[in-house]
């Protein structure tokens, strides 16, 4: 099994066989605890006037997403797994964009199959993958707004990397150096508007969910569904 990781969008668009797109801070983070509070499927698009085009066509649909960490006009939630955490979502399609996570997803266009990824299910990716066999992996980190590499998704890629090889990790180690990097906005007072600092662990409570959210395509748009 060939295993690459890749950066950003360029990553991306050379993504190859068994694709997994990482976004830890925080779009698959999110995504995941939407799905585990029910959500029915998640379409993520790279175009904010996509999402409301989308909304407008079906008023049932709930718009989240971010730009520069904030909540858009219109948008029922940003992009904080804090604030869905009381939600029902079940049998609700939601609508996701964001600045880098969905961005890699729409430009991963020569993957096989494409999966998202994140610490919280990062596990989970590991097994998939093992199921799965694959010739080739790619492990796409998204980055900061998709312009410049960070931490927690190099991390995240090198975390699944060496689980796939049977290397050693260590988790807590990882999760200090991006305390003190990345992950210190966090902790900003001005910023816990829409980037509260509970985001922090729950972003990176490792392995908390044992399922994987899986890309198809349905009528020439990317659908996310649950896959257990």
């Amino acid at each position: 099994m060939k295993i690459n990781i890749l950066q950003l969008i360029e990553g991306a668009r050379a993504a190859r066989g068994l694709t997994v797109v990482i976004d830890v801070f925080r779009a698959f983070s999110l995504a995941c605890y939407a799905f585990d509070r029910g959500a029915e499927k998640i379409i993520p698009v790279g175009d904010i006037e996509i999402a409301y085009a989308l909304k407008k066509a079906h008023p049932d649909y709930i718009l989240m997403g971010e730009r520069n960490e904030n909540k858009m006009p219109g948008f029922d939630f940003g992009n904080s797994p804090t604030h869905i955490m009381e939600m029902d979502f079940r049998g609700k399609t939601l609508v996701h964009t964001t600045s880098a996570g969905t961005q890699g997803l729409v430009n991963a266009k020569n993957a096989d199959v494409i999966l998202t990824g994140s610490f919280v299910n990062a596990g989970a990716i590991v097994q998939y993958i093992r199921n799965a066999n694959p010739g080739e992996v790619s492990l796409v980190c998204m980055g900061y707004s998709a312009m410049h590499p960070i931490e927690e998704d190099t991390f995240c890629a090198e975390y699944i990397r060496n689980e796939l090889e049977g290397k050693s990790n260590d988790f807590e180690a990882m999760k200090k150096i991006i305390r003190s990097g990345s992950g210190k906005r966090f902790f900003e007072i001005e910023k816990q508007a829409y980037a509260p600092s509970s985001d922090f662990e729950l972003c990176l409570d490792l392995d908390c969910f044992d399922f994987v959210i899986k890309a198809s395509k349905e009528e020439e748009m990317l659908i996310l569904k649950k896959i257990t």
